[in-house]
């Protein structure tokens, strides 16, 4: 068994996520501002106030001030530990469970699909509320005075059950983006050549991770779409809301501002989650080997003799 393949105790697939995540979240943050602010605008064309990616942050910039791009970044820096890490050690946990059910001894394509799209709806639980709260702080028409504010004032006048509107559609988010993402990054390393040492092993995790987030991104941003308009309306009571589950909402923007609206978001959203895939990826596996050192250093001479 080679060193990249030595199982690790769950914790430490744990950490191993949550730094990841926070490595990501704090290099790509800006274009998820800018992916939300696009995909919350209503109209196309000279209707909308952003043209693009390059008009919304100039914009942004220009008018709101640099620091916006990095506003609601509490709660996803907080997220990100529970979200990376459930990511990875879910996959890495449903990767066992089904090896077992399926009498498979290594993972295969279907599996991966499989496992990727349960570890993502598992991950759903753990973010739609702090998805949730990043979604009014970095609307444009946010009244919020900071994470705290708006968690404070949602529990206080939605009550805390609205803390979870959105699941629905995070569920279906977060399983179709794991799914493309791991599924690719499978087939793309069985692909790839295989790896004689960690600079090609980590050009392999960086092509694989770069795929696999674009084409999860490809596949899931209209649900992305939904869930940003489901989570941003507070709710009222006697008033249903106009976006509520996932399937009408999306014939409902497809209806009233055509197909393409399903798709808004999706330039800063593919060029943060392409490359942030890769650097993912990159940074988890990194960790991982980093801990598998630490963690059989003591535990060398009793493998050498059982062998």
């Amino acid at each position: 068994m080679t060193a990249d393949e030595r199982p690790l105790p769950f914790v430490y697939q744990f950490l191993a996520g949550a730094v990841a995540g926070i490595s990501e979240v704090l290099i790509m943050y800006p274009l998820d501002v800018v992916k939300t602010r696009m995909q919350l605008q209503v109209g196309t064309g000279v209707q909308a106030e952003y043209k693009g990616v390059v008009d919304c942050f100039s914009k942004i910039i220009r008018k709101e001030g640099f620091g916006k791009l990095y506003r609601g970044i509490i709660p996803p820096i907080l997220m990100e530990a529970p979200k990376r890490a459930t990511k990875f050690a879910a996959n890495g946990e449903w990767g066992k469970f089904y090896r077992k059910q399926f009498g498979m001894e290594k993972m295969n394509q279907p599996l991966s699909v499989l496992t990727g799209a349960t570890a993502g709806a598992t991950e759903a639980f753990v973010v739609v509320p702090f998805e949730l709260i990043k979604i009014r702080m970095q609307d444009k028409n946010s009244k919020y005075k900071g994470a705290w504010d708006t968690l404070s004032s949602t529990i206080k006048g939605e009550g805390i059950k609205s803390l979870y509107n959105g699941l629905e559609s995070t569920i279906w988010r977060q399983s179709i983006w794991n799914a493309g993402y791991f599924g690719v990054i499978f087939q793309v390393k069985s692909l790839l050549p295989t790896p004689m040492n960690k600079s090609e092993q980590t050009r392999n995790d960086l092509i694989g991770g770069f795929i696999g987030g674009t084409v999860g991104t490809m596949l899931n941003t209209p649900l992305d779409v939904i869930k940003s308009r489901i989570q941003s309306s507070p709710r009222k009571p006697g008033v249903a809301p106009k976006y509520n589950w996932a399937i009408p909402s999306l014939v409902t923007v497809a209806k009233e501002e055509g197909f393409r609206a399903l798709y808004k978001g999706f330039m800063p959203k593919v060029l943060r989650l392409g490359p942030g895939g890769g650097i993912m990826l990159v940074v988890y596996n990194s960790t991982m080997d980093f801990f598998r050192e630490m963690y059989y250093k003591d535990k060398t001479p009793e493998i050498k003799n059982s062998n």
